[in-house]
């Protein structure tokens, strides 16, 4: 199995290399006020596959925030119930003995 994941990410390359390798011509991006960049063509894809990551990755952040900010938020209810939950246990009664499951099905 990781031979073939290796033989996968070797063809990935090697077609991005050969990619990168017929476009190396000229192009241009012109933007407002008659301003002109003018880089090989590999490099303008480069550079917008970059920014739409960031721009990606930026528009999800505060969705992740919020998320997490819940799972903590309901982390500490867990841990403030189990608290409670064992400082109302009576004492009396001792813990189980065997807490491992079973091995062999038995």
């Amino acid at each position: 199995m990781r031979i073939l994941v290796w033989l996968i990410r070797a063809a990935l390359f090697f077609t991005l290399f050969a990619f990168a390798l017929n476009n190396q011509h000229e192009a241009g991006i012109r933007w407002f006020f008659s301003h002109e960049w003018r880089a090989p063509m590999v490099f303008i894809v480069l550079a917008a596959f970059t920014l739409g990551c960031l721009v990606g990755g930026l528009a999800m952040a505060p969705s992740w925030w919020r998320h997490r900010r819940v799972a903590k938020r309901h982390q500490a209810a867990v841990e403030a119930e189990d608290d409670l939950t064992r400082a109302a246990a009576p004492a009396d009664i001792p813990p189980p003995l065997d807490t491992d499951p079973p091995r062999h099905g038995v």
